[in-house]
């Protein structure tokens, strides 16, 4: 858990620095730390970490089509 609560913005991982410290904090918290292990969860699943909301999925959604990705 100490390590979701210092987690910043596009420290360290691959998760893009716009979608916000609360986001970061609650992917980290579930284990979620790049982009192919947010390409295994569902939009459903994502909105359900409390502190990802729709504008930090839409930003993960669009980073994922620009690597040849998408959400699970």
């Amino acid at each position: 858990m100490a390590a979701a609560e210092a987690a910043t913005p596009g420290a360290g991982g691959q998760l893009p620095a716009s979608i916000g410290a609360p986001a970061t904090r609650a992917l980290v918290g579930a284990g979620i730390t790049t982009l192919a292990q947010v390409a295994e969860r569902s939009e459903p699943e994502l909105l359900a970490l409390h502190g990802v909301g729709p504008r930090a999925v839409r930003i993960l959604t669009d980073e994922l089509r620009r690597r040849g990705l998408s959400l699970g």
